[in-house]
């Protein structure tokens, strides 16, 4: 009898002899992951005794005193200023949903070795087993002394906006929620270069933005601040306007600095005549909407595993699209600007990450395209060694422009 797969939950398959046969058998993804994908290694060494007089007692005393002393001396004899806190809750994983803090830690270790792979930052991952808004702003503000930077992660909306916030009130370090403004940061950046590409400046476009979530909120304010002609967002019951009485106060906000135009009704109304589509909601867009956007638009359907718009469909009408997936053209990947942002704020002690340092992000991340511009080329690869050292780059002249750098 040939073995059945069974819930990955029972560790593995039963073989005919009523065994357990481990999940890496059969899912070269459980090999990988067996054993966790990261690990501590000393960057000091401890031969003899000696070097551990040095690097614990009674050396360590000396250093603990001059920094009991002189606090900021913690950034030049500790790893604080070198390492990030990777924080979740596990409500939003990915597109698994809330599965809880166990079951997302295979993916803020993911997080943190992308962090270490494309910014040279390490990062801790730190999954919190409460969703409560107050005891996770307590519970990592009492970390906080550790870390350089926090990296909230895969935490749902509307929590996650009053979690950054009153982080970030609360420390004196960068807190950064990346399914926001990381999505925002690399969408400006693919958006910029596609105006670039049709002759058109930002200022000129109307943009659709679908899902009024983390993300979609998170680009609205983006675009909004670099100038974009006019956005519109829409949840599920259509687009947020000043007129609808459902709205949170998330949404009521969002409704304030957006949709000039007042357009009301389906997020497929609005798409008539519209410049842009950004979908970040993982719904799906009939194609006579599509078809019903302005000459020469730009799609960017970046829900994944499945596109709002294949980009099949998108190709017969749009100039320029780009998706969330690595297997077609323009990948919109918040990996092209986590780690360099964090990098850049780190370099320079960043107290916080603000909007100026996030649209450098943005600017720098669109200047490595350079002049291969082309309709499929209007975004890096992540795996261009010249992503993360110009938006650290950048990110770290805007610290230093806006006072929120500290050396």
């Amino acid at each position: 009898m040939a073995a059945e797969i069974v819930n990955p939950r029972s560790g593995g398959n039963t073989d005919q002899d009523g065994g357990v046969e481990p999940l890496d058998s059969f899912d070269p993804a459980f090999a990988l992951h067996r054993g966790g994908k990261m690990a501590v290694q000393a960057t000091v060494p401890v031969r003899d005794k000696d070097d551990l007089s040095l690097a614990y007692t009674p050396g360590v005393a000396r250093v603990c005193t001059a920094i009991a002393e002189q606090p900021e001396l913690v950034h030049d004899y500790t790893w604080k200023s070198s390492v990030v806190a990777v924080v979740t809750d596990g409500t939003a994983v990915l597109g698994l949903g809330d599965i809880g803090p166990e079951a997302s830690l295979p993916v803020m270790e993911g997080k943190a070795i992308l962090f270490k792979q494309f910014g040279g930052v390490d990062a801790v991952p730190i999954a919190l087993d409460c969703t409560d808004v107050d005891e996770i702003v307590e519970t990592v503000a009492r970390l906080a002394p550790s870390f350089g930077g926090v990296n909230l992660e895969d935490i749902s909306a509307p929590r996650c906006f009053e979690i950054e916030r009153k982080l970030q009130e609360r420390v004196d370090i960068p807190v950064f929620h990346d399914d926001q403004h990381g999505t925002a940061v690399v969408t400006l950046a693919a958006l910029r270069n596609a105006a670039r590409l049709s002759g058109r400046a930002i200022g000129d476009l109307r943009a659709v933005i679908s899902g009024a979530g983390a993300a979609g909120i998170a680009i609205a304010k983006m675009l909004v601040e670099a100038g974009i002609g006019d956005v519109a967002v829409a949840d599920r019951k259509g687009v947020v306007s000043a007129d609808r009485e459902d709205l949170t106060p998330v949404k009521r906000e969002v409704a304030s600095f957006t949709n000039k135009a007042g357009i009301t009704g389906s997020l497929e109304a609005a798409l008539g005549g519209a410049d842009v589509f950004i979908g970040v909601s993982g719904g799906t867009v009939a194609e006579e909407a599509v078809a019903s956007m302005a000459k020469g638009a730009f799609v960017f359907a970046m829900a994944n595993p499945n596109p709002e718009v294949h980009p099949d469909v998108a190709h017969k009408y749009a100039a320029v699209v780009a998706t969330g997936r690595s297997d077609f053209p323009n990948q919109i990947n918040n990996v092209l600007a986590f780690p360099g942002i964090f990098a850049g704020a780190l370099q320079v002690r960043a107290s916080r990450i603000t909007e100026g340092m996030k649209i450098a992000a943005a600017e720098a991340l669109a200047g490595v395209v350079g002049d291969d511009l082309a309709a499929d080329y209007v975004i890096p690869s992540p795996f261009d060694e010249r992503v993360a050292p110009a938006v650290t780059a950048a990110v770290a002249a805007a610290a230093r422009a806006e006072g929120v750098a500290r050396r």
